[in-house]
């Protein structure tokens, strides 16, 4: 396995950095052009070790701190969408890659879209999992609630809380691994806001800052998909959404919710890494395994 490279840079004043996995050459080129993924709002860089896995064999492998997350310096006050397409551009711009493969997943999928819609020539394939198109009013209470308890000092509590908002808790909906999920997200909260001085801004922007997944994209071959039982955002509504991106697919994942990549890690990785070698010479239909459960369609 080569050894990573981390990588520093600022856009406005602000320092960001990201992670380069670099792909095992032997002498040979790359399968496909670099992928970066794109997490939640409180996933940073060493998040990943499953797509290290699955694409490392293939391409280099980009995982990022963006500003606001993780040790990344925190976002100034004000809409933070344009400032965090441009740092993704300079990661881009400092790979010197002309074109990348881009993974969002939830939070990171606004920014992945945005940065496809305005920059559709740097993106060689999109996929984009758990969309939070739409957040109900339910979704914003409870969400509320949380930051209530957060102020107050209790992270634990908010920990709890937060992760149940995230998650499909209904016994007459199987979730895969739904107790282990819950358990990690409980713990990846508390531990954000132990060692980020900013994860409670950061939450708190990705709440308030509604993102923007208007105004459809072409040119760039897409895949979105979701946990068939999402609570964050409904299946129907991540279809309607794909239906706005020219020929893309749309798949429902059996047994998971909004937390897909933690409840069918490997089916996912397994699910990107194949998209993203479409085409190439180590290609593989684009297919889950029997066990993990889906519902396929092009939009």
């Amino acid at each position: 396995m080569p050894e990573e490279i981390i990588r520093t840079l600022s856009v406005d004043g602000v320092r960001y950095g990201y992670r380069v996995l670099p792909y095992a050459s032997g002498g040979r080129p790359p399968v496909t052009e670099p992928a970066l993924v794109l997490g939640g709002a409180l996933q940073g860089m060493y998040g990943w070790p499953q797509m290290d896995d699955h694409l490392g064999p293939a391409t280099d492998v980009v995982t990022a701190d963006l500003p606001g997350m993780g040790s990344a310096d925190p976002l100034p006050p004000g809409p933070s969408a344009d400032i965090l397409r441009r740092a993704v551009l300079q990661i881009a711009d400092d790979l010197g890659a002309p074109r990348m493969n881009l993974f969002g997943f939830s939070y990171g999928t606004a920014i992945a879209f945005g940065f496809a819609q305005r920059h559709p020539e740097r993106v060689a394939r999109l996929a984009l999992g758990g969309v939070p198109v739409h957040i109900d009013e339910a979704q914003v209470d409870c969400w509320e609630r949380a930051r209530e308890v957060l102020a107050g000092g209790d992270h634990e509590g908010f920990a709890a809380l937060a992760a149940d908002a995230l998650m499909c808790l209904d016994p007459e909906r199987p979730v895969h691994r739904r107790e282990l999920a819950r358990r990690y997200v409980r713990r990846s909260f508390l531990h954000a806001l132990s060692h980020s001085p900013h994860a409670a801004d950061s939450l708190y922007r990705a709440l308030a800052d509604r993102p923007d997944f208007s105004g459809g994209l072409s040119g760039v071959p897409a895949l979105v998909f979701a946990g068939e039982h999402d609570t964050v955002t409904s299946p129907e509504r991540q279809r309607e959404f794909a239906a706005t991106i020219s020929g893309s697919r749309f798949l429902t994942i059996g047994e998971s919710d909004h937390w897909v990549v933690l409840e069918r890690a490997v089916e996912v990785a397994e699910l990107v890494s194949r998209f993203f070698l479409e085409g190439t010479p180590a290609a593989t239909p684009v297919s889950l395994p029997r066990q993990a459960g889906a519902s396929v369609g092009r939009t």
